[in-house]
């Protein structure tokens, strides 16, 4: 009897540690600026999703800076993750269009090599060059058609906000990382981006 229950026990236990979806965020200050990972986390448990966010990142990193570290392929080649979730900056000009675009193939390829989901963190420009919105949008739009990965759109979420209501308390006090309610945002959109009534979204 006990050697039964002791088996229900493993099963269950396995049960919701399958339930849980794992997250990787690999970015920089725009991440980790409130801790988004952790909002994302709250965010799904108040919608009844299991969430495990791991975060991996550091001040002014690229793409191609976490590549050229080592450390994200390690992470992904794990195999621990249900989603890797890639941020830089704006990247509104054509050298930050070309980091989406490149070095994000390299990752969308590992990503799907060791069953991984490839995501694209769309961020937003800061207020001085808020005339850039457009571009940030269309680079990071391309990038994930481009290698066939999930875009979570958080910029166009901001840009929708500012637009409507004419209220820019998304930014905080620099004009360029996240606020508290900013960065709420961005958790909102990147779980209605990734679950689909709570379903795990598929890649296209």
């Amino acid at each position: 009897m006990r050697r039964l229950l002791f088996i229900i026990v493993i099963l269950l236990s396995s049960q919701v540690i399958s339930q849980t979806t794992r997250i990787l965020f690999v970015g920089n200050s725009l991440t980790y600026t409130n801790d988004l990972p952790d909002l994302v986390e709250k965010e799904a448990k108040s919608r009844g999703i299991r969430v495990h966010a791991t975060m991996l990142a550091f001040p002014n990193y690229a793409i191609i800076d976490h590549w050229n570290d080592g450390e994200v392929q390690k992470l992904i080649k794990s195999e621990k993750f249900d989603f890797v979730v890639v941020q830089q900056g704006p990247s509104s000009q054509e050298e930050g269009r070309k980091m989406l675009l490149e070095d994000g193939a390299k990752l969308g390829l590992l990503c799907k090599k060791h069953g991984s989901k490839f995501v694209y963190f769309m961020v937003w420009p800061s207020r001085t060059y808020y005339y850039t919105f457009d571009g940030v949008i269309r680079n990071h739009t391309d990038a994930a058609v481009e290698n066939n990965a999930i875009l979570c759109p958080v910029g166009q979420a901001w840009k929708a906000y500012f637009d409507e209501n004419n209220d820019f308390s998304l930014y905080g006090s620099d004009g360029f990382h996240p606020s508290p309610k900013g960065s709420r945002l961005a958790a909102s959109v990147i779980i209605d981006t990734l679950f689909d009534g709570n379903e795990v979204k598929e890649v296209r």
